[in-house]
């Protein structure tokens, strides 16, 4: 890759700067066959940090159980040509989730990471798609079998806000 197109990768996640309302989908059950989801409201903003390099935002998520904070901190590593995004929830603020690491190519950004869920070792995607002005999709979802196969099990909808 040439050095144009780093420089411009590290601005693939200039659509998510702003204030944004979330429409919500999570499975209530991961790695169990659940079928059922939960759907639910919040917000988001995102800024820019280390022009441009790196973005943080601020989640606010209104779940049926209750409301939570959480954020968001994604950077740019040149020498890799990857991004790296991190999530940190309030309901357990001394960790840092494990990162996902990828890039965007032809307009969807995917997103791995080895993990673990339940006491047992997954793999994690982040897809982020159908990228507009005034929307964008957000899904995670785990493999137990090594990317084999793949079960989505959060949907965010992004809506731009004034």
């Amino acid at each position: 890759m040439n050095p144009d197109d780093r420089q411009s990768a590290r601005h693939d996640f200039d659509f998510l700067i702003g204030r944004w309302a979330v429409q919500h989908r999570r499975l209530r059950e991961r790695l169990a066959g659940s079928t059922q989801w939960d759907t639910f409201s919040g917000s988001t903003t995102a800024w820019p940090l280390l022009d441009g390099q790196a973005n943080v935002d601020d989640n606010l998520l209104e779940l049926p159980s209750g409301r939570y904070r959480a954020a968001s901190l994604r950077a740019f590593d040149p020498a890799s040509d990857q991004w790296s995004i991190w999530w940190l929830d309030s309901r357990s603020p001394g960790a840092l989730d494990t990162p996902v690491r990828g890039r965007f190519s032809a307009g969807e950004g995917r997103f791995f990471a080895d993990d673990v869920f339940a006491g047992r070792p997954i793999r994690v995607r982040f897809l982020w798609s159908d990228i507009t002005r005034d929307s964008c999709r957000w899904q995670q979802a785990f493999s137990a079998d090594g990317g084999s196969t793949w079960e989505t099990n959060w949907v965010m909808d992004f809506r731009r806000l004034a």
